[in-house]
C-alpha cells in the first residue's frame, strides 16, 4: 500500500514539474510585478504583506482558477480565450498606465485615498489572479489529456503550492534583502560591512530595475494573451505578424526570437493599454467623475492597518 502511494505521490510531482516548466516565463513576470506593490510602506509591514499577497494568490488559485479551468475545459472550453482576452487586456491597461506615469501623466487619483494597504494588496491580488490565470492554464495544457480527474486536481495543486511558494518566496526575500545588508553592515567584519553597504546602497537601483521590469512583464504577458486568445477565437492578425517575426528571427537562435516575441508583445500590449485607458478616461469624464487606477501599489511609509 505504502509502495503504491508513493508512486502515486511520484507521478504528481512528476507531472505537476514537467507541466509547470512551460509557464516558468510567466513565473518569472509575477515575481518581478509584485514588488512593487509593496514599494513605499513600513519595513515591518513588508512580509506581512507579502503574506496577506500570497494568502490572496492561494485564493485565486483554488478558489477560482483550478474549479473555473476544470470546469470550463469540461463544459465550455470555448469560454477560456474570452477570459484570457479580458485578462490580457486589464494586464495591457495597467501597464500603459504605469508608463503614462512614468512621463508625469497623472489621472486625478488621490494620493492618499487610493495609497493604503488594503488598496494595495486588492490590487496585487488581483494582478496575481490574471497571471495565475496564465501560469495554471498553461501547466493544464502541458498535462496528459488521458489523465483523471483527481489525478488533474492533484497535479494542479501542487503546481499551485509550488508556484506560490516560488514567486512569494522571491518577493520576499526582495523586499528584505536591503533589511539583511543593513544588518551586515552592523556587523564588526570589515568585509562583511562592505558588502551589506553595497547591498544597501545597490537597492534603490534594483527596485526601479524591478519596477520597469514588472511593468514591461505586464505589457508583454497582456499583449500575448490578447494575441494568442485573438487567433484562438478567429482573428489572426496580430498572431500572424508575431509568428511571421519569430519565423524571420529563427536562424538567429531561440534567444533572439524570445526577444523578439517578446518585444513586439509588449508593444501591442502598449498600444491596446494606452487605448483602453484613454477609452476610461472618456467614460469617466462624460459621466463627471475622477479616475481612480491605482490600488496602492506605492503605499506611504505611515500606512496604518
Amino acid at each position: 500500500m505504502s509502495v503504491g502511494l508513493l508512486a502515486v505521490v511520484d507521478d504528481i510531482l512528476s507531472a505537476a514539474l514537467k507541466a509547470s516548466a512551460k509557464a516558468a516565463g510567466v513565473v518569472i513576470d509575477d515575481a518581478a510585478v509584485t514588488p512593487q506593490y509593496v514599494q513605499g510602506i513600513t519595513p515591518a509591514r513588508e512580509l506581512p504583506v507579502v503574506g496577506k499577497i500570497a494568502l490572496g494568490s492561494l485564493a485565486n488559485k483554488f478558489l477560482v482558477i483550478i474549479p473555473a479551468a476544470l470546469l470550463l475545459t469540461a463544459f465550455a472550453p470555448f469560454v477560456l480565450p474570452y477570459l484570457l482576452i479580458i485578462g490580457g487586456a486589464y494586464l495591457c491597461f495597467e501597464g500603459a498606465e504605469k508608463v503614462l506615469e512614468w512621463f508625469g501623466v497623472q489621472h486625478g487619483h488621490g494620493e492618499e485615498e487610493s495609497r493604503d494597504e488594503k488598496r494595495l494588496v486588492l490590487g496585487a491580488v488581483r494582478t496575481d489572479l490574471i497571471l495565475s490565470t496564465e501560469i495554471m492554464l498553461i501547466s493544464l495544457a502541458g498535462l496528459d489529456a488521458d489523465m483523471g480527474i483527481w489525478m488533474t486536481l492533484a497535479v494542479l495543486s501542487v503546481i499551485a503550492l509550488l508556484m506560490t511558494g516560488v514567486v512569494y518566496g522571491a518577493v520576499a526575500l526582495l523586499v528584505k534583502i536591503d533589511d539583511i545588508g543593513l544588518r551586515m553592515a552592523q556587523s564588526g567584519t570589515a568585509h562583511v560591512v562592505r558588502t551589506g553597504n553595497r547591498i544597501v546602497n545597490s537597492m534603490p537601483a534594483v527596485f526601479r530595475f524591478i519596477s520597469i521590469l514588472g511593468t514591461v512583464a505586464m505589457l508583454w504577458v497582456g499583449g500575448h494573451l490578447v494575441l494568442v486568445n485573438f487567433a484562438e477565437v478567429g482573428v489572426h492578425f496580430g498572431a500572424d505578424i508575431l509568428h511571421g517575426i519569430e519565423h524571420a528571427l529563427e536562424p538567429l537562435g531561440p534567444v533572439i526570437v524570445w526577444i523578439g516575441d517578446t518585444l513586439f508583445s509588449a508593444i501591442a500590449g502598449l498600444a491596446l493599454g494606452l487605448a483602453i485607458v484613454g477609452l476610461v478616461l472618456l467614460v469617466v469624464r462624460m459621466l463627471g467623475k475622477k479616475p481612480n487606477f491605482h490600488e496602492g501599489e506605492e503605499s506611504p511609509a505611515d500606512v496604518h492597518v
